[in-house]
């Protein structure tokens, strides 16, 4: 076993040593060409089923097939995915605390929003019940639901986790579907999020400006992940104080603790939480896009290397400066730009793939990650044949590619091979250094990975002390979901190729290994695996009707 680890490492490093020391494949600027049109104004912010994603998808058809990529999806490159949007229609809409009798209402956008992730009922009144971060994980018989009857009620969580939680569990177990799970087992019927200020990627006034954009959902008849959820709240922090007067604990004490991920405590609120709601539900149609490059190994030609990115973004929301459109250049046209570019490359400069490599092109990632959950549940490939995901969604070539954030580094021996292929660019690499954020279930490797699939998302980052951390905070700040990430923004072309580079390179070591990635044995992600049903899969029945 020892002589044969030797061999495979030495194999990898001599197919590393020989990528890193071939002529670049890329040079930024047809990357940064493709992301010029993917965010022009023409196209109106992509928004999922809009008229502009569908422009997008038209493009990205047309590069795809100069690249002389082969269509995977079911109508052509096209495989269509069916959508129920809901919006909230406000005027009609109240939120109201209740102490003693006396109503305070509260100021839908100032004081908090009402999410349309849940279908909400049309009237509610509860209860509220503070759960800390309303967590339970078996793995660290954590249970924040232990002490504290919550049934009829509705919990008010602090966003984030403890530190004793690992950040790949955390990020999981604060998933909708998980979250909610474990609320419906202990009787709750909603929840009110307040917000941890520390790890706010954008301010309060932006979050709250486009509330009244539709939200989406699969229109697919399956059991919803938030069945029996009545309402659902986010709370300004500069509000948050209102829930806890009279309760003997303030929001300034909660926050402090959570912002260092201590222990919180649990304790009835001395108010309850009226809510009236009305909602508006549309149907949409849109699209994933699914290319393939065949491999030619008569053994591991049906297998498959996925390189996935989502082509949507918001559209047309509330005018920032004057600007309403949303053109989402980095957040993702970067990543569709990339697959683009990674076709044409491998025409320009035609590699030997022992498996195949399949481009998708997710839709709906903005709604919900919803285009990869309906991929993931039904592939355009046998299921099992999907060998690994390599996601990319908004990797912020913004300064100089010295340190790669590496999402799921330590999960599967993808991350070694990562690590390895980064270094031999002379790139230093880095698990998540802000499991606050939650990035590792916010972008659609989360989908595959709930399907067993070993995957990872790789993004630029700040060396850490340096300037360059201003410069990413900045970023989010200002222009994370806003018009101002358009293509008039400064980016590094050097930087976007040598990330380019590492990504072929990654594609085609896992293209062309002996054996599959696999998950670490010591990783949480290992029981999706060794399940074999990891998510439920959605129907293909026609769908619901409106009601």
């Amino acid at each position: 076993m020892r002589i044969k680890s030797y061999t495979i490492l030495l194999t990898l490093l001599l197919a590393i040593s020989a990528t890193a020391q071939t002529a670049p494949h890329f040079g930024g600027q047809t990357w940064w060409n493709h992301i010029k049109f993917l965010a022009d104004d023409k196209l109106e912010g992509r928004d999922t089923g809009s008229r502009g994603e569908q422009e997008a998808q038209k493009y990205a058809v047309e590069q795809l097939t100069n690249a002389g990529a082969e269509p995977a999806g079911v109508n052509g490159f096209y495989q269509p995915v069916k959508f129920v949007s809901r919006q909230i229609v406000e005027k009609d809409c109240s939120l109201t605390l209740i102490r003693d009798g006396k109503r305070e209402p509260l100021t839908l956008g100032e004081d908090a929003i009402i999410s349309m992730r849940v279908m909400p009922a049309p009237e509610v009144e509860a209860p509220l019940v503070f759960v800390g971060y309303g967590l339970k994980v078996r793995e660290k018989n954590y249970d924040d639901f232990k002490d504290v009857d919550v049934r009829g009620k509705i919990v008010v969580l602090f966003s984030g986790s403890p530190s004793e939680i690992p950040g790949a569990l955390a990020s999981h177990y604060q998933t909708a579907a998980e979250r909610w799970q474990v609320l419906r087992a202990a009787g709750a019927i909603g929840t009110v999020t307040l917000i941890n200020p520390s790890s706010m990627d954008i301010p309060w006034s932006r979050m709250a400006l486009n509330r009244a954009h539709p939200t989406m959902d699969l229109d697919y008849p399956l059991i919803s992940e938030t069945e029996g959820a009545e309402l659902a709240v986010t709370v300004n922090p500069a509000s948050a104080e209102k829930f806890f007067a009279g309760s003997g604990h303030t929001f300034e004490e909660i926050a402090a603790l959570g912002k260092d991920r201590k222990p919180l405590p649990h304790f009835p609120l001395a108010v309850s939480l009226a809510a009236k709601t009305k909602v508006e539900l549309t149907k949409v149609e849109s699209a994933n896009l699914v290319a393939k490059l065949p491999g030619s190994d008569p053994a591991l030609k049906d297998e498959y290397v996925v390189l996935s990115a989502h082509l949507d973004h918001i559209g047309i929301g509330e005018p920032i400066n004057g600007d309403r459109i949303y053109n989402g250049a980095m957040d993702n046209g970067s990543g569709s730009a990339l697959v683009l570019d990674m076709a044409a490359s491998f025409k320009k400069n035609p590699e030997k793939l022992r498996r195949s490599i399949l481009l998708v092109l997710l839709t709906g990632e903005e709604k919900g990650l919803l285009g990869s959950k309906y991929f993931a549940s039904h592939p355009t490939v046998a299921p099992k044949s999907i060998v690994a995901d390599v996601n990319v969604d908004m990797f912020l070539p913004i300064v100089p590619l010295k340190l790669l954030t590496v999402l799921g580094l330590d999960d599967s021996d993808l991350g070694d091979s990562a690590r390895e292929i980064a270094q031999s660019f002379g790139v230093k690499v880095q698990p998540d250094p802000e499991p606050l954020r939650n990035l590792f279930i916010r972008s659609d490797q989360y989908n595959f990975i709930r399907h067993g699939v070993p995957s990872v998302i790789m993004s630029v980052a700040p060396e850490p002390g340096s300037p360059e951390v201003k410069i990413f905070k900045d970023w989010l700040t200002q222009r994370y979901h806003a018009p101002s990430d358009d293509v008039d923004q400064p980016v590094d072309l050097a930087a976007a190729a040598k990330y380019e580079e590492i990504v072929r390179a990654l594609l085609i070591n896992i293209a062309n290994a002996d054996h599959r990635p696999e998950w670490k044995p010591d990783s949480f992600f290992q029981r999706y695996a060794e399940s074999g049903k990891p998510a439920p899969k959605i129907p293909t029945a026609p769908p619901t009707p409106l009601h």
